[in-house]
């Protein structure tokens, strides 16, 4: 199978976010054969739910698409470092990887802070593959932002 990387479509839906007045995260769920199943942004403020980050979201549209609450085999690109929360859903849905943009020193929850894959008692450790497209992710996180200062 060709390498296709979906970070362009993440950073769609991540600028979509931004245009709702949410943080710019954007994630895309893709299938084993390589169909896109799910993309989402961030859309806590809209949804008034803390828990409507756009991986969660994609993945609750990817486990209702495939009618399973697992979903081996499959990937999922986002923007930014997934914090701890969506770290702990990815590794509990079985993701087999994760691609994401830029990293997040302070909430993140795979390279920093909680470290979720790496903990003794995380069930599942996808591949991690972090700095796609990180630079296009940190203007986008930075410029939202910036216009709210």
């Amino acid at each position: 199978m060709v390498f296709t990387s979906h970070m362009a479509q993440a950073l769609d839906e991540a600028q979509a976010a931004a245009q709702r007045g949410e943080v710019p995260v954007g994630a895309v769920l893709v299938a084993p054969d390589g169909r896109v199943l799910a993309a989402a942004g961030n859309r806590t403020r809209e949804l008034s739910d803390p828990t409507a980050h756009a991986e969660i979201l994609a993945i609750r549209a990817a486990c209702a698409l495939t009618g399973s609450e697992r979903l081996p085999g499959h990937k999922l690109w986002v923007t930014l470092e997934p914090c701890p929360m969506c770290a702990a859903a990815i590794s509990a849905a079985r993701i087999d990887t994760i691609y994401y943009g830029a990293e997040d020193v302070r909430m993140g929850g795979v390279r920093h802070g909680a470290r979720v894959f790496s903990h003794p008692q995380c069930h599942h450790r996808p591949q991690v593959f972090d700095g796609i497209d990180a630079a296009a992710s940190r203007r986008l996180l930075q410029s939202f932002f910036n216009d709210r200062r």
